[in-house]
């Protein structure tokens, strides 16, 4: 009994050190896209970092203990302040940084859901997640568009309804040419789209829509997760995502039920061969998030 209990606190410790150790590992590494704007990758979603004579913008800030080594990176490339922190949408792995960035001087600004969000207890895929501090939240809202005029720039700020959540929001550099599409783009990769947040799959289609309408061949898309994009393949990615809407609402009309859509590898065959499934997201996982979407969804 007692090498069994020496065991289990051995390998308990060997994860716990694990996680510090992976923690300790996280790089922030900078990708350059013009000459003002660049992308953030971390841990958590991508950071868009916007910089010129009248300071630094900000998109997102990951998690809160990466803060140190985030401003480390914005500090690699300007000595100026960051005045403005826009929230994409209301999950932790985009705003961890919230409360650390206000305290050096961050403005906040989100989507009104955002703030109401964060500002209470929530539920994500199972898991309880308090209401974040008072610090944290965000300190301008907007319900549709705005506009920021910043470092001689017009940055439209723009809501997407009931995509990934219900307070997302894309951010378009109209000068520089640059989208920062936040969770609602997962490039190359099935997305989350979280439906006790207000997400669907209907929604998720027009924030794509919405995108191809403004961006143009040479525009260069920041996706919440993973690499850079651009139109030809944002556009490929709206179609998979109509395809596949289409076939699970056809199961639905044939009166299949949940378990045999989520077990139904048809409906996503080619895409699975192209290795969306095999990311945060699974095959099955958005063959049930489509269905529960379609069948929840108010008409």
């Amino acid at each position: 009994m007692k090498i069994i209990k020496n065991v289990s606190l051995i390998a308990f410790l060997a994860l716990t050190f694990s996680s510090i150790a992976q923690q300790k590992e996280v790089k922030i590494v900078p990708t350059k896209i013009t000459e003002n704007i660049y992308m953030l990758k971390g841990q958590g979603g991508n950071i868009g970092l916007f910089v010129g004579e009248d300071g630094a913008f900000m998109i997102d800030d990951q998690f809160a203990h990466l803060t140190p080594k985030i401003l480390k990176a914005i500090k690699d490339i300007t000595d100026k302040p960051v005045k403005y922190l826009i929230n994409t949408h209301w999950h932790g792995d985009h705003t961890g940084g919230n409360q650390n960035m206000s305290k050096e001087g961050a403005v906040i600004i989100s989507h009104k859901n955002v703030r109401k969000r964060m500002g209470m207890e929530s539920v994500v895929r199972g898991k309880t997640r308090p209401a974040s501090p008072k610090e944290a939240l965000p300190v301008i809202t907007f319900t549709e568009d705005m506009m920021v005029h910043f470092n001689g720039e017009d940055v439209l700020i723009s809501h997407v309804h009931d995509a990934h959540t219900d307070g997302d929001a894309h951010i378009y550099f109209s000068k520089s040419n640059v989208l920062h599409m936040g969770d609602t783009y997962f490039q190359g990769k099935y997305p989350f789209i979280d439906l006790s947040s207000g997400g669907g799959i209907n929604g998720y289609i027009a924030s794509a829509e919405k995108a191809l309408l403004v961006i143009d061949d040479a525009t260069v898309i920041i996706p919440g997760h993973r690499e850079l994009s651009n139109k030809k393949e944002l556009k490929a990615y709206k179609e998979m995502l109509v395809t596949l809407r289409d076939r699970v609402q056809a199961k639905i009309k044939a009166g299949k039920t949940l378990e045999e859509v989520k077990k139904d590898a048809s409906i996503t065959k080619e895409y699975d061969a192209q290795k969306y499934g095999d990311w945060f997201i699974t095959s099955e996982g958005i063959r049930e998030t489509i269905y529960k979407s379609l069948t929840q969804e108010k008409h």
